[in-house]
């Protein structure tokens, strides 16, 4: 009888040690194959380049649905950021999802500033590139208005141009975890506190600021951030769909761009420093930005667990607004989920969807 059991345990700790052995070679074989494969094809739909004006491209994507909404949607990228992170693949695009059911989509996103653009400033995205794409579109549409959306400081750049009185180009304003009060964004505060941080001095040496800058703002947030996404991928390691996900991730993180320093500067003194949006102090080549001016329908994504953008800091835009058909969304997850993932087809995009849809027609 303890024979029999003795046999008995001996052999199921010999399977589970082969499993184990099987497991760690796969793991390592994933691992070899992660280490030397090429960067992760990303963007699931077509497009085509309307305007391209040193860091500026406006893209239109080609539409999907026989019959498509009369408004047009245009959403502007953070400008320290790629766009395709709402297009990464077939099953986790925003752009795919939103087609499908009869949008006319474009994109105003951005290329890395070069050289002799390090002093574009606030003026040139507010005045220039956003009334730009918008003009544009009316050419190709034969529409005035369109829906204005932006993601994070894109959605801070929709936000103020809307608030210069430019609404009624605006015929919605859709905005994906928008800073707009900045004393809530407490981490950047901190770590560009005017005590210590000369913005001038690094604007005159560097010019365009790099990336690495901003990315070690954000490994500040998160100390441990890079080290546990590194072991949850190791412990992932021979799940394809996993891998497959965070090589798409990685890529736009490690694709983060250089920002023209007059830019910055603008974002850092009167956003970070004065909080001159909420404060009603914000002016554009000398026009008020206010926010009473935006009299447009406004629907607000913010994230539950968002680290980069917390709820307190996106909730003014519906109370400081002049417009009275205003709606927030409270998701699950964190600042990148509500624009990429498979989770946001499910969770979120159909409430967008069901909000904007009629009031594009």
């Amino acid at each position: 009888m303890n024979a029999s059991a003795e046999n008995f345990d001996s052999s199921a700790v010999g399977d589970r040690v082969r499993r184990e052995i099987d497991r760690a070679i796969q793991r390592n074989i994933k691992g070899l194959e992660f280490l030397t494969a090429p960067r992760q094809p990303v963007g699931a739909m077509a497009s085509d380049l309307l305007i391209r004006r040193g860091t500026m491209a406006l893209y239109r994507y080609r539409p999907v649905s026989d019959e498509v909404y009369r408004v047009p949607l245009l959403i502007v990228t953070p400008p320290s950021n790629k766009g395709y992170i709402f297009d990464l693949a077939s099953g986790q695009s925003f752009m795919e999802f939103m087609l499908q059911r009869g949008y006319d989509i474009y994109l105003l996103d951005w290329m890395p500033p070069r050289t002799d653009e390090a002093k574009l400033a606030l003026e040139d995205y507010l005045l220039d590139f956003i009334p730009a794409s918008i003009e544009r579109i009316g050419e190709e549409t034969g529409e005035r208005e369109v829906t204005l959306g932006g993601y994070c400081m894109g959605g801070t750049l929709a936000v103020m141009y809307a608030a210069l009185g430019e609404q009624n180009r605006i015929a919605n304003l859709l905005c994906f975890t928008t800073p707009i009060d900045f004393r809530h964004m407490r981490l950047f505060r901190v770590w560009a506190d005017r005590e210590h941080f000369d913005v001038d001095r690094l604007v005159a040496t560097l010019g365009n600021i790099p990336p690495e800058l901003v990315l070690g703002a954000f490994d500040l947030m998160r100390p441990a951030n890079r080290t546990a996404g590194v072991i949850n991928l190791w412990a992932n390691m021979w799940n394809d769909d996993f891998v497959k996900s965070y090589r798409m991730f990685d890529r736009w993180s490690a694709e983060t761009l250089p920002m023209p320093g007059g830019y910055f500067r603008q974002i850092v003194k009167h956003l970070l420093w004065d909080n001159a949006l909420v404060e009603g102090q914000m002016e554009i080549g000398g026009r008020p930005v206010d926010l009473r001016a935006i009299t447009a329908p406004i629907l607000s994504i913010v994230a539950e667990h968002d680290h980069v953008v917390a709820r307190e800091a996106a909730a003014p835009l519906l109370s400081l607004t002049g417009s009275n058909d205003c709606e927030e969304i409270l998701t699950k997850g964190g600042h990148v989920s509500v624009v990429a993932g498979p989770s946001a087809v499910r969770r979120l995009w159909p409430s967008i969807d069901a909000w904007l849809g009629r009031r594009s027609i």
